[in-house]
């Protein structure tokens, strides 16, 4: 697998975001809903990395940049046929340690309190992300959970 930062112009990263759009849309409600678009995702202070295996896009995740020494976790997303084959997990260590050589010393994010993101819950515990409350703009929401970590 071949982790990299992806310009997000290929139709190919372009589909694999709209489906993951999709996908979070019949998940959440809708003004629960904090999956960024593509358009979004191309904003400065975005850097996305996209995991693949071969030409296939098997993963992907982002940060944003809220200051100085804080970014929050994006976009994470694996291939839904390849769950839980340790491509969440490769490319979390890489991001981490990406964000921690770009000089961010703390990296929070929101997924969601349904129990469809369960796994993704274990995994952010897994590598050192403490529940946390809202941070940034976010609002107390009952469909997110909030979680941090320093780098």
């Amino acid at each position: 697998m071949r982790i990299a930062v992806d310009d997000l112009s290929g139709p190919q990263i372009a589909r694999f975001l709209a489906d993951h759009l999709r996908q979070m849309r019949s998940l959440t409600p809708l003004d629960s809903k904090h999956a960024l678009d593509l358009d979004a995702l191309r904003r400065p202070g975005v850097t996305f990395w996209s995991a693949r295996e071969d030409d296939a896009v098997v993963g992907c995740g982002a940060i944003t940049r809220l200051d100085a020494h804080h970014a929050e976790l994006k976009s994470m997303r694996t291939e839904p046929t390849r769950t839980r084959s340790g491509i969440a997990s490769r490319l979390l260590a890489h991001i981490l340690t990406e964000t921690g050589r770009l000089g961010f010393t703390r990296l929070s994010l929101e997924t969601g309190a349904a129990d469809f993101f369960l796994p993704a819950r274990k995994l952010y515990e897994k590598f050192g992300f403490d529940y946390c409350g809202p941070f940034a703009d976010y609002r107390p929401d009952p469909n997110s959970v909030f979680m941090t970590r320093t780098l």
